[in-house]
């Protein structure tokens, strides 16, 4: 996205869009080749102080092990470790489990630091901006920091802030980590069938777009517009402040209201929680599409239900999109989700991955039925999977199984495919805990699949 399509006064790096003298240019390039040296200095340490550990007799399971040297690592590492947990078509099932417990909450950055960070990047005095800002974050998570605020105009906002450095960071780690990609494919010729250097370009890709506010503030305004579009006037995502706002700050409406996994809370601002419930649906189906993208991440902390009864999206920084040519084949396995066919399950996940064998569909078939059946003995039965559990890292282990059972028939998903996945099952989750005892999908309110 051009940053000058949204925030006509923002240069492409946050900044007025003057050029600058040589001599700061060459200065600024000096400070990012020092920061960057100084980073790959750290990064091999931790690696050396690992190595010696294992050496010594400390010797975890490699998942584990490599789990909690991305954690030394920081930022980059643990939002790598994030995309392992998110993209079993990628990744072995023992690393995708053990990343689930790879966590994102980090120590605040003091407010001083913050407060910094905004005046650079929004070239104003803040009390013009902002009658007030808690110095005490909301959030805080290895990329941004989020904070309450007010503007001058009175309106309740967040402040989602890019810690500083967190650019310089991750293209550091992505170049180092591309490169030894590289070599490992050099020296390792077989390895090339997994295209290491290909994941590495996928998850630079992936990172580098939840880096980009200017995108993120263009995902919540596309989803605004498919509201829009729509006539969809019971769900909500905040409104962005471009005033407020650069590459690396996101000036958003605050939203009051209550996750989807309380029923007793749902209750005080929804007199029909189902009815909430099939309005969010309805819309994150209906998104895969008319809307250019889908929600890629709807877990608890993401969908809520307002105070004024409205259903409100939040946090856009990861997105999905399904490509036209796999759109019949992700509706068919939509549908064949929800009538438990597994039959059409398997047929659509060949034609949703890349394959060039031949797969024989009856026994791809048996292959889920069998898997259905055998977490059907050991949770309650849901309507829409006939045995889906509830807890995260459950949904992560179903995702994961089905994309195992379709990679032992030499099928390759595509991440959006597990991304999609993914927002499926937590959906089934919410409906378990709203509404347990009703046959919910037979509801003829819900639209799970638009005309």
């Amino acid at each position: 996205m051009c940053p000058s399509c949204f925030f006509d006064s923002v240069g492409t790096e946050g900044k007025p869009a003057s050029t600058g003298s040589k001599q700061v240019q060459m200065i600024n390039r000096l400070k990012t080749t020092v920061k960057g040296s100084l980073r790959v200095a750290q990064t091999t340490q931790v690696l050396a102080k690992t190595g010696v550990s294992w050496l010594l007799g400390h010797r975890p399971p490699p998942a584990r092990l490599l789990r909690q040297t991305f954690e030394q690592l920081g930022t980059t590492y643990v939002k790598l470790g994030q995309f392992i947990a998110s993209s079993p078509s990628l990744f072995p099932e023992t690393f995708v489990e053990e990343f689930q417990h790879c966590l994102d909450n980090t120590t605040p950055l003091p407010f001083p630091i913050i407060e910094k960070v905004l005046r650079e990047e929004l070239h104003k005095p803040l009390h013009m901006i902002f009658s007030e800002i808690d110095p005490t974050p909301l959030a805080s998570a290895s990329i941004a920091q989020v904070h309450a605020a007010r503007l001058v105009s009175g309106e309740p906002v967040v402040i989602k802030v890019q810690k500083p450095g967190v650019d310089n960071i991750l293209l550091t780690d992505l170049n180092f980590l591309y490169v030894g990609a590289k070599v490992l494919e050099k020296i390792a010729p077989h390895l090339s069938m997994a295209s290491l250097s290909g994941v590495v370009e996928e998850i630079q890709k992936s990172m580098l777009a939840e880096c980009d506010f200017y995108q993120e503030a263009q995902n919540i305004a596309d989803f605004n517009d498919f509201l829009a579009e729509t006539g969809n006037t019971e769900v909500v995502a905040p409104m962005v402040y471009k005033e407020a706002s650069s590459l690396r700050v996101l000036t958003m409406e605050r939203f009051y209201g209550v996750p989807f996994t309380n029923l007793e809370q749902v209750k005080q601002f929804s007199p029909d929680p189902q009815y909430s419930l099939i309005t969010a649906m309805n819309t994150w189906f209906s998104s895969l599409l008319l809307g250019k993208a889908f929600h890629a991440d709807v877990h608890a902390g993401n969908l809520m239900v307002l105070q004024d009864g409205r259903i409100g999206f939040i946090d856009f920084g990861i997105v999905g999109r399904v490509r036209s040519q796999t759109w019949a084949a992700v509706s068919h396995f939509i549908q064949a989700i929800t009538d438990n066919d597994y039959l059409g399950m398997a047929k659509a996940m060949v034609g949703i991955g890349v394959t060039q064998e031949t797969v024989n569909i009856d026994a791809l078939a048996d292959d889920i039925q069998n898997l259905y059946a055998a977490m059907d003995n050991l949770n309650q039965p849901s309507s829409f999977s006939g045995s889906l559990p509830t807890h995260d890292n459950s949904i992560n282990k179903v995702m994961i199984n089905l994309v195992g059972i379709g990679k032992r028939y030499g099928i390759h998903f595509p991440r959006e495919f597990a991304l999609l996945l993914k927002q499926i099952l937590y959906f089934d989750r919410y409906v378990q805990l709203l509404a347990p005892d009703a046959n919910l999908y037979s509801d003829h309110r819900l639209v799970m699949l638009p005309a």
